[in-house]
């Protein structure tokens, strides 16, 4: 995760910045100030190891002492990170900051939300496959630090048969026997079925982990009936803040919600500098 880290970061910089930032440089260089990052809203705070990594790449003197852990929740107005450097790479550095942890703080939150809505039944929060381009690892991350499950990381670790793969292969006994090809590299095969007759279909070939894709409630009951003790059953489709918890109380294992890194609303941070007199000489 690391070097992931390393590569959104330059990424973020280099689209921020440029060959340089034109206001920072009004600054003088040598000019040290302390700063805070103050959280406007409650959110549960996630993105530490990419502020780090911004702050080692552009101000690597700069200290910063992280009052609120990711994972952690913090009330509006609480400091999260107080900060000590040269003005002028903090300046450089603040948008990059605030855009990582107004993100990632806002998937987190959003996650508690969904996690605290199930909670008591046996069912864990998911993330998806939709997230933000290019900030995948971060967004599951930030799924991770608000109690939520990640689901696979890409089309590389596991395989989920789905209704376009089921029609391609000519059925899905013959997409699952496929997908005995390539078992030993996925960390799991599951398998999308949209009916109780598809579901009869998958448990009689011995799929061992289904995804009940946009069932009716009662239906649901039924799917959860029948796989008993059989397969892990994930729902997805559709599921908002407001459907969870009747879902999850029919006793399914898992719940997929899109929403968690696809309709974020970022969490409101800013960074304040604490005003410095100018030091003035006279002249003689």
């Amino acid at each position: 995760m690391d070097e992931t880290i390393r590569d959104n970061v330059r990424r973020a910089l280099q689209e921020d910045m440029g060959p340089g930032d034109l206001s920072a440089s009004l600054i003088d260089p040598k000019r040290q100030v302390s700063a805070t990052i103050i959280c406007r809203e409650q959110a549960v705070i996630c993105g530490q190891p990419w502020v780090n990594e911004v702050l080692r790449q552009i101000a690597p003197l700069a200290k910063a002492q992280w009052l609120v852990q990711d994972g952690q929740p913090c009330a509006p107005g609480q400091v999260v990170v107080q900060l000590q450097g040269a003005a002028q790479q903090l300046l450089s550095a603040e948008r990059t900051c605030l855009n990582f942890l107004q993100t990632l703080s806002a998937v987190a939150t959003q996650t508690a939300r969904y996690v605290q809505a199930v909670r008591g039944t046996r069912a864990a929060i998911v993330d998806t496959r939709k997230t933000l381009p290019g900030l995948r690892v971060a967004q599951k991350y930030a799924v991770r630090c608000g109690g939520g499950v990640n689901h696979r990381m890409g089309l590389y670790d596991a395989v989920l048969i789905k209704e376009n793969h089921i029609a391609a292969a000519g059925g899905l006994s013959a997409a699952f026997q496929a997908a005995s090809a390539v078992a030993a590299q996925a960390e799991f095969i599951e398998v999308e079925v949209e009916t109780l007759k598809q579901l009869q279909e998958a448990l009689q070939v011995g799929v061992k982990m289904l995804l009940l894709d946009n069932m009716p409630l009662d239906i649901l009951h039924q799917a959860v009936e029948l796989a008993h003790n059989k397969a892990v059953l994930e729902i997805s489709g559709g599921v908002t803040l407001a459907s969870v918890r009747e879902l999850a109380q029919t006793g399914v294992d898992r719940i997929s919600v899109g929403a968690l890194t696809k309709d974020v609303k970022a969490i409101d941070f800013s960074m304040r500098f604490q005003q410095q007199p100018v030091e003035s000489s006279t002249a003689s």
